[in-house]
This record gives C-alpha cells, structure tokens and sequence, in this order.
C-alpha cells in the first residue's frame, strides 16, 4: 500500500469517529434528556416535601388520629468546625461516649455501595447531606437547646410530625409506625431514609391513601453546595398533599367502654352495624395505649415489654384467635336444617343426656324451645338430619354428601375463610369438610357419628370473634350481611368497592323468623339462658354459649343483636375462661348495646359487677 492510500484510509476513519462521536453527542442532548437533566442537577438540588399524614376520625366526627409536631437535631459533617465534643454532649444531656457513638451508627447506618465493574466498596455516607442526630424530640427537649446550637456549627433543628391518638384505646385497631427499612426504600422510591410507614391495623392497610403526595422544590446551589435561590422562581415546584382523611365506622366512645369492661378478663368485643357492615368496636383484652408506639424511641422501650407480656396485649384476638364458637352455632345449624326441609319450627326431640351431656332443662317441644334451653341433645338431632339425609345408602357416602353440603351453607355465612377486609392480621378459622376428615380417619371411614360433636359448635370448627359478630349480623338482616370493614369513607371518596357488595347467603329469608324468635325466648322467657341481657327500652336477641376448654376453665360467650326490629348492633362478647356465657357474657354485651342505644347505663349496679368481675382473680390496675 502507497502513501496515498494510507492517507485516505486514515481520513476516512477519522471521518467516521467524528460522525459516530457527532451522533452520539445528538442523541445526548437533543434526544435523551436524561443526560440534560443530570447536568442541570449539579446546578440544581431537588428537595423532597413531605406532607402530613392524613387523620382518623370517628362516625360521629371525633378526631381519634392525629399528627403532633415533633423534631429532629440534624447534622451536617461538612460544616462542623472544631466541634467542643464535651459542651455539646453536655447540652443535649449525653456523655461525650455515646456522642462519638453516634456518629459512628449515622455513618454505618447510611451502608456501602459495591461498584461491580471496579470491584471497590464506598460508603453511601455523604459529608454534605443532613443526618438526623437525634429523632422525635418533643417541644420541650429542642427548647431546651436551640438557643445554644448557634454556637456548634453542622447542627440545626428540623421540624417533623409524629402520630398522636386522642383515646388510649383501639391500639389492634390503628397499628402503628416504625421506619422504613433499605429494602422498603428500593422498592418504594415514596421512602427515604428515616422515613415511617404503618406496621400493622388501618396504618399499615391504608399507608398509600394516609401518607399523602410529596412536594418537590428545586433550589439553585452554588460550585460549595450553598442554596442561592429558588430555581426558576419556583416555575416547577409542587405542593406537598395532604393524605385524606379516613372516616371510621368505630365509636370510639364505645370502644373506651368495651376496654374498660374488659379490664381484668381476656377476651374480646365485636360490634358491628348489620346495615351496613361498618364495625362500631373491636376490643381485644388486654389492650395497651397505642401512644405507647409512637415513634422509635418509645417503640424501642414498649414493644419489648409488650411482645413478652403473657396475656399477649399485641395480639389481636378478634382477628386472629380461633376459638370453637360453643352453642352460639346452634343457631346455623337450625338455618342450614329449616332450609332443607328436614325440620320445621315445630320439631321436637327429647333431652337425652344418654347421647350427650346437658344442663337440667325441660325436653325441647319444638325449635323455639331447642334455641331458648340450649338443648345439646336437640341440635345433634337437627344436625343429623342435615348431614345423614338418606341421599345415599351407604352410610359414609352419605356423610360425606351431606358434610359437603353443609360446608357450603357455612361458606355462605362469611366462615371458613379471611374475610376480604381493610386490615391485617386476621386468620380464617376453621370449617372441617369431607377431604379434611378423610386426613384423619380415611376416605369413607367416617360418618355423623365420628364428627357430631361439630354440632354444638365444638370439636373441630373454629371461627374467629369477628366471624361471630357477622353471624349476628345476617341473621339480623335474615340472611344477607356486608363485608365487615372500618372505614367508611377515604377522604370523600366512600369505602372500598368490596364493602358496598351484598352477600346472599343460601338460606332463605323467610327461616330466620324461626330464629329471631327463639333468640328473643332466650332473653325474655323464663328458661331461657340469656335472661342478664334484658332490656325494658328494646328487645334484645341473644344466644349464650359455654366453650368447653378443658383441663381449664370453660370459656364465656353471647351473641346478640337489637332492636329486634330494624337492629342497629350486632355485638359478641368472648371471655377466656369465665364459666358461663349467660353469667359473664351476656350482660357485659347488654351494657356495650345499652351504651351504643342510649348513649348512658340505667343498670349501675349490673356495671360494677362486670367492672368488678376479674378472671385473673386479682384486681387489675
């Protein structure tokens, strides 16, 4: 090759460099902006606003959940200047070890970066960004040093907000905050460090609707990192929003009530609005003050105390406990029986102790009677008839259609399942069906005789409190029920679209007069095992149970809805092993509808007695 081709091979190249550089340089700046929008970030710093977290009200317009102003000492390394380690830590009342600790756990806590192209590890600490030094200082504490901080430079005072609840109650109910960790940070950009989000109850269910939008200001910063102005005079700012509001179906003055009636007991309180399937009170017992977990510092001292308490105050019993339901289920099975024709209101049956144990009444005469004594005898009669119908002649077949059957009707009730509902936690108790019993015993090797205990609400069905209260719920609305939730409104937006759906469960409406009636027997008519829940103002429906739990005490249970006629509550009341439903139960669950109905209590001394009444058998605090 002569010099002139060489030449022109060399040319050419250079041309093309040129073109490929010239290209690229286009795409960069005309068409991928990101490139313009990262230079124009050494010039500019985005500043992130953000917004209160919405507040919680009651229905009746109280203001349960709030924000309180709260700070946080920041630092800057890149400012400090000869920091007097020892008037400082005397200032904010630590010692100089616990000082110099601290800004060894900022600088660990920011964690390190891992370059995988240069294999070199860095710390994702910045000299020149803000660190909170010390969090959540009350008004107080930041006054007590904010006169002194002009004399340390690196370090000011930030404001800040923190959850305040009005009522030391409903703590299962709200949940709390904690903050966010690295992985919530990556996977949600809404977050940065030091950021909280709800743990548990409606904080956590709703946390995208609460914490609201943020706000963005850009800020001109000179070649030193100093703010000099607003950029564009504020052209591309935007305001921070407010979470909405969330409007509850709670009463709270009523869940102060059921937690101060459940002092002492462990248990809990469901109540809840048939018509509409708003929930007016949750109690879980024992309970705690939900101001006991506001913010890091006090969650770092409470929580453990809390997590290792024996009564387990941090688990949400109506959500989450599973217990056998006892005779309270006596009344679906009556439902499921009227439905299919097996029985009708006038069948009668013996009080035969020989088939079962029973508390000394008069033979049931017909289903007014078999719901107002609480007959065991009876009701493993009607649920024979329901799940031994004779549909088939083998014996096991035939359990095993009717079981089938049976478990669809409880389906229809709202068991067996986690409602689909606006908090966390909840569990879905148990409704036992043919593939569950043949784990046990074997395909075909069972029948009404293996599992009758099933039909006095013991042995292997379980249902959680809230499941309970729904029961209450449709048999007030004879046979439908919503979906049992707490908020009643976003902001203004109304609730969720799942609550707003009827469920239609397969029994129909013209049984549960059947029903209706015998829970009203159960209260007003001599014999009946609910007589502590009367009422001369309204008519009170209820039915006792008495949980068998050995080798302990039986546990104490009543459900009960009123008015009779256009019912305004639904309310179960489960107490651990306190005996007798109709002792303990019942009018604790008189006294919760009195409350919600009149707004006082006429019975006093039927009061002190419930507030009195102790299943730990010392007085409690």
């Amino acid at each position: 090759m002569n010099f002139d081709t060489r030449k022109y091979v060399i040319i050419a190249f250079i041309l093309i460099v040129g073109v490929i550089y010239s290209i690229r340089l286009l795409f960069m700046q005309v068409i991928d902006d990101s490139w313009a929008l990262r230079a124009q970030e050494i010039a500019e710093k985005r500043k992130e606003i953000s917004p209160p977290r919405g507040a919680v009200y009651d229905r009746n317009g109280r203001k349960i959940v709030s924000n309180r102003t709260y700070y946080n000492l920041m630092m800057k390394e890149s400012e400090i200047v000869n920091l007097d380690t020892v008037a400082f830590a005397k200032l904010i009342g630590w010692d100089v070890k616990r000082v110099k600790a601290r800004f060894i756990e900022i600088v660990k806590g920011e964690g390190k970066y891992h370059n995988r192209h240069t294999n070199k590890t860095t710390s994702n600490y910045q000299k020149v960004r803000w660190y909170p030094f010390i969090k959540e200082m009350t008004l107080d504490e930041i006054a007590n040093i904010a006169a002194h901080l002009g004399e340390f430079k690196g370090f000011k005072e930030e404001v800040t907000s923190m959850r305040s609840y009005t009522y030391a109650n409903g703590a299962n109910i709200f949940g709390y905050l904690s903050e966010v960790y690295k992985e919530e940070i990556d996977a949600d950009h809404f977050y940065k460090s030091g950021n909280n989000m709800g743990r548990a109850g409606i904080e956590r269910f709703y946390e995208k609707d609460l914490r609201g939008q943020k706000g963005i200001k850009y800020i001109v910063t000179s070649a030193l990192n100093n703010d000099v102005g607003s950029y564009m005079n504020g052209k591309y700012d935007t305001v921070a929003k407010q979470g909405p509001n969330l409007n509850l179906g709670i009463d709270i003055q009523l869940q102060e009530y059921g937690e101060k009636l459940m002092k002492g007991k462990r248990g809990c309180i469901v109540a809840i609005e048939p018509a509409t399937g708003e929930i007016l009170a949750l109690v879980s017992a024992p309970s705690f003050d939900p101001n006991l977990l506001v913010g890091k510092r006090k969650i770092t001292k409470n929580y453990p105390k809390l997590a290792r308490d024996p009564d387990k105050p941090l688990y949400p019993r109506p959500l989450a406990a599973n217990y056998s339901p006892g005779s309270i289920f006596k009344l679906l099975q009556s439902l499921i029986a009227l439905q299919e024709g097996v029985i009708t209101p006038e069948f009668g049956f013996g009080c035969n102790k020989g088939m079962v144990g029973c508390h000394d009444h008069p033979s049931a005469g017909n289903l007014y009677d078999g719901i107002k004594f609480s007959c065991n005898p009876y009701f493993y009669a009607v649920t024979k008839k329901v799940l031994q119908q004779g549909k088939s002649k083998n014996n096991f077949i035939d359990a095993e259609q009717g079981l089938t059957l049976w478990a669809k009707y409880m389906k229809s009730f709202g068991l067996g399942y986690k409602f689909d509902t606006d908090i966390t936690g909840l569990t879905s108790g148990l409704i036992p069906n043919s593939a569950y019993y043949d784990k046990w015993y074997g395909h075909h090797r069972w029948a009404f005789s293996t599992i009758r205990s099933i039909s006095i609400g013991q042995g292997e069905v379980l249902l959680t409190p809230l499941q309970m209260a729904n029961v209450g719920a449709l048999i007030a609305n004879r046979g439908w029920f919503y979906t049992p939730h707490f908020v009643k409104s976003i902001g203004k937006k109304g609730p969720l679209p799942q609550f707003k759906k009827k469920n239609i469960t397969m029994v129909s409406a013209k049984h549960f007069d059947a029903i209706i009636e015998g829970m009203r027997r159960v209260v007003y008519v001599d014999g009946g095992t609910g007589r502590q829940a009367r009422s001369a103002d309204y008519i009170v429906c209820g039915k006792t149970g008495t949980v068998e739990n050995k080798p302990k005490k039986d546990h104490a249970v009543f459900l009960a809805f009123a008015p009779m006629v256009k019912p305004k509550i639904s309310i179960v009341v489960f107490i651990e092993n306190a005996g007798f439903g109709g002792t303990w139960s019942a009018p604790i669950a008189s006294l919760m509808i009195e409350k919600y109905l009149k707004g006082h209590i006429t019975d006093t001394v039927k009061e002190k007695r419930m507030l009195d009444f102790n299943v730990y058998g010392t007085k409690q605090p």
